[in-house]
């Protein structure tokens, strides 16, 4: 919809919504600008504290997924009139103790009654205008990592559905109260100057799916596509299980038929992996696209962060089909 608006023109904006990056990126000086984002959500968890921890994992997501470090957050709130304030209250403090673990201040928010609860922050962050890191830029021969497991999307509805069990839950949410912090901070030291940056394109994976998210980065790179090695993808506990099961989110079958079309199977897949590839993830992980010659090295580094990071694939020159998934 915002593209059918009169466009503004303003040369301090570095990132906007024209290629559906993380994040947008407004310069305020030569050496500084601010990385903007906003996400908020039903929750997906029955224990408040836990969803206010999620919901402030995903919203500060986006702020490393550009290369940033988040300072500041506003509370959206949404909340029946008549309902319990002591669970509000645990929803925020979860929102609070993921916040003060990233080191970002929350300085205020915004509340309305709503029939339904919603939660998440409106998030800014700093990044040296010359650091920026966008969904744009693959080149061929980049190897791509993933930084956090695949399948919240199908495991929070078998919990919805109240089939999970409790060790999918554990892995599930252990995912999504995972600060992206760790890998950002790696992913920056990777840009030291005056060499060049072998991190090319990075991303994360959230309401799209791992294919959603990957066309995006592919579209915006120009001229590219990407080859997936569907063994080498992380997969959480229950995962295959629960889409095997039929719990299968709206948003995975939405992304399924948006961006199926894009995607070529090179061998046969089990239909639960397919499922996978367009789970819509919550506080999912990062989508590193980042030259041959440095990818090991990254992955290295990540590792002894306690990430644990997969090389899931390889950016190739534009042929055929946008991505093609091997077995």
């Amino acid at each position: 919809m915002l593209g059918k608006l009169a466009r503004q023109h303003d040369p301090n904006v570095l990132v906007g919504f024209d290629h559906a990056d993380d994040a947008g990126v407004y310069q305020i000086a030569p050496d500084q600008a601010l990385v903007q984002t906003v996400d908020f959500f039903t929750p997906i968890v029955d224990d408040p504290y836990t969803f206010g921890q999620i919901a402030a994992t995903n919203s500060l997501s986006d702020i490393y997924a550009m290369g940033g470090r988040p300072i500041t957050a506003l509370a959206l709130v949404c909340y029946p009139e008549k309902a319990d304030l002591e669970v509000l209250e645990r929803i925020l403090a979860g929102g609070l103790a993921k916040m003060i673990e990233a080191e970002c201040t929350i300085i205020g928010g915004h509340s309305i009654r709503d029939e339904e609860t919603k939660f998440g922050y409106s998030v800014t962050g700093t990044i040296h205008p010359k650091r920026v890191l966008q969904n744009g830029g693959a080149q061929p021969g980049d190897r791509l990592l993933l930084t956090k497991a695949l399948g919240t999307g199908v495991i929070s509805t078998a919990i919805k559905k109240g089939v999970a069990r409790q060790a999918w839950i554990d892995a599930a949410v252990h995912s999504m109260t995972t600060l992206n912090k760790a890998a950002a901070e790696v992913i920056d030291t990777m840009a030291e100057p005056p060499s060049p940056n072998p991190i090319h394109a990075l991303t994360d994976i959230t309401g799209f799916g791992l294919i959603g998210h990957l066309r995006e980065m592919l579209v915006a790179s120009n001229n590219v596509g990407a080859e997936l090695d569907a063994k080498n993808l992380p997969l959480l506990e229950g995962a295959l299980a629960s889409a095997r099961a039929g719990h299968i989110p709206g948003g995975l079958k939405a992304n399924r038929e948006f961006a199926e079309c894009v995607v070529d199977y090179r061998e046969a897949l089990p239909e639960e992996l397919r499922d996978v590839l367009f789970d819509p993830q919550t506080a999912g992980g990062l989508l590193i696209s980042v030259a041959a010659e440095a990818g090991t090295k990254l992955r290295q580094l990540l590792e002894h962060a306690g990430v644990p990071a997969a090389e899931i694939g390889e950016i190739v020159p534009k042929q055929g089909s946008l991505i093609l998934v091997k077995n």
